[in-house]
């Protein structure tokens, strides 16, 4: 696996990551999905996060 098509994976995962967070965020919040707990938000939100920061030291420093 080349490293632009790693690093697009790793951009594509921390969107969806990023996206799937604040919709529940925000369904949460309107009281509709009411039983998630807010570890699985905070869970979401770091995974997007980590996914983040892969991309980001997988473009700059991984010189494969």
């Amino acid at each position: 696996m080349n490293s632009s098509k790693l690093n697009r994976t790793f951009t594509q995962a921390f969107g969806i990551l990023l996206g799937i967070a604040i919709a529940v965020w925000v369904l949460r919040g309107l009281g509709i999905l009411t039983n998630i707990p807010g570890g699985v938000i905070l869970l979401l939100f770091l995974g997007a996060i980590a996914m983040a920061i892969l991309s980001y030291v997988q473009k700059t420093w991984w010189r494969f």
